[in-house]
């Protein structure tokens, strides 16, 4: 055993400075740096740092850590509340730590419980321990945390290597599969920093094979083209919130969308953001009008965010205009506080205070028909619904096109943007679909089947972007089973090692 296994509890304050800052660390491993490898050394430095900590330490180490994580991570709510949402400085400023701190309560859970799992071998619990319960722990609190109350699921490990070999176990086991071997890989560094002359043979087995593995994943194709190559053209207005539901705005506003999609009338699908016309779609007939003649004129089709109301409910919705007719989609999974407000009664005042526009909506239909161009069905989602791989693949194996319209101007020049889009990847990586993506204020982008980015936006510019993408039809087993599969297999991987650790002397 190195004198690392002591170092938490012989100097327990820089101990726990030292989770604090590899939670800071890790936010790097994630876009927009990029820099993977930090996924693998910030949690298996936290991993140490439980080795031998009582379960109310290892809880406190997981807690500082994840303040680090989501502190520097999820700064955007900051953003949003303070510049966008109205909320003066301070009071943003604590709301946004109180999240923050909320998030970190996953993390303190996982710690306390592998301490508690560890008890009376804490000195020494095990390979098992380190290659197997330790990662399973990890993921089912990435999973908890994005099912809580609507769900938060940002900043999971697995996102960070979407340019990775372990990208390979997406289509199998959707992100948090990847997350899974990748804190194997964090666990076994760990254990070869506290065992070196015992494990490091084991470790470096159990990394190279995970590796090899994820490599030989990867190469299977899960689907095929379904037709011919769909063009698409992503209109970013750039429109800044401050002007956007201002009624004076508004025929600017759809003036400056009809203009930049005249210059794409030869693409098949042209694609407005989130909630792109300013309007409720009963107010819009001139503007249907307009674009059912384009439609009809060049076999256009154009997919616009647009907001219904029908008896006294509000819809956050997306309206299909083609030669066909009109169809739309109504947004399932709300952004909760954005979009609707938890326990109403009670909190109706900070709705009133922040003043934030369309934030009272109805979720739609659980089933709702696909949308339809040229005989392609499209999944759509909008926004926030992207980040939920689960939400993602109801609409499949029927769509062979992923949409996405988002409204990112509401996280300004922050790390959200670029998170999202990282997330967006990795929803066409699950699916082996190709996934169309248009932001308001950027990056808008068009991913391919295997979560590459073919073409992509500069932020906060007005501008057309325009590629080909190919339909796809196939069935991944992420789609066919979900989340299930790799939360059954952490549970048996817990419960195993609980076994396992009941049968040692």
């Amino acid at each position: 055993m190195t004198r690392l296994a002591s170092f938490g509890s012989s100097y327990p304050r820089a101990a726990d400075a030292i989770a604090l800052a590899s939670g800071v660390l890790l936010c790097l491993a994630f876009a927009p740096v990029g820099w993977f490898p930090l996924a693998f050394v910030c949690p298996a430095l936290l991993f140490v740092l439980w080795h031998g900590a009582t379960p109310a330490r290892a809880a406190w180490r997981g807690f500082l850590f994840g303040l680090g994580l989501f502190g520097l991570g999820a700064s955007w709510v900051y953003v949003s509340l303070h510049n966008f949402g109205n909320m003066a400085a301070p009071l943003a400023g604590l709301a946004t730590f109180f999240f923050v701190a909320i998030l970190a309560v996953s993390p303190a859970l996982a710690g306390w419980a592998q301490a508690r799992l560890a008890r009376g071998h804490e000195d020494d619990p095990g390979l098992v321990h380190y290659f197997l319960v330790l990662p399973a722990l990890w993921v089912l609190q990435e999973w908890l945390r994005g099912a809580f109350l609507s769900g938060f699921p940002w900043l999971h490990l697995g996102y960070s290597q979407i340019d990775t070999l372990l990208a390979g176990f997406a289509p199998w086991l959707g992100v948090y599969g990847v997350s899974l071997v990748t804190a194997m890989v964090a666990a076994a560094l760990s254990a070869a920093l506290l065992r070196p002359a015992r494990v490091w043979r084991a470790a470096a087995i159990l990394i190279v094979a995970v590796t090899l593995l994820g490599y030989a994943l990867g190469r299977v194709e899960w689907s095929v083209p379904a037709d011919g190559a769909l063009r698409v053209a992503l209109v970013q207005g750039n429109v800044p919130l401050r002007i956007k539901w201002a009624a004076r705005y508004r025929d600017e506003i759809v003036a400056r969308y009809l203009a930049r999609s005249r210059t794409a009338l030869d693409a098949d699908l042209v694609v407005w953001p989130e909630a792109a016309v300013p309007a409720y779609l009963d107010e819009t007939g001139g503007l249907r009008a307009e674009l059912r003649m384009l439609a009809g004129s060049s076999q256009t089709a154009f997919l616009t965010g647009i907001v219904e109301r029908e008896r006294g409910r509000h819809y956050n919705s997306v309206l299909l205009v083609s030669r066909d007719g009109e169809a739309t989609y109504r947004k399932r999974h709300l952004v909760p506080f954005g979009e609707y407000l938890p326990l109403k009664p009670w909190l109706q005042w900070l709705l009133d205070y922040l003043q934030i526009p369309m934030s009272d909506f109805t979720p739609g239909p659980p089933v709702q028909a696909a949308l339809a161009v040229k005989g392609q069905k499209l999944g759509i989602s909008v926004c926030y619904e992207d980040a939920f791989g689960e939400e993602v693949i109801r609409t499949l194996p029927t769509a062979s096109v992923l949409v996405n319209v988002s409204e990112d101007a509401w996280f300004g020049d922050s790390l959200a943007p670029h998170q999202r889009l990282q997330m967006a990847r990795m929803r066409a990586l699950e699916t082996a679909r190709p996934m169309v993506r248009s932001a308001n204020t950027g990056p808008s982008a068009v991913i391919d089947h295997r979560g590459v980015v073919l073409a992509r936006s500069q932020q906060f510019e007005e501008l057309v972007l325009r590629a080909e993408v190919v339909p796809r039809a196939g069935v991944t087993p992420y789609v066919r089973v979900g989340n299930l599969l790799v939360v059954i297999l952490a549970l048996f991987l817990v419960v195993a090692g609980w076994g396992w650790r009941r049968t040692r002397p």
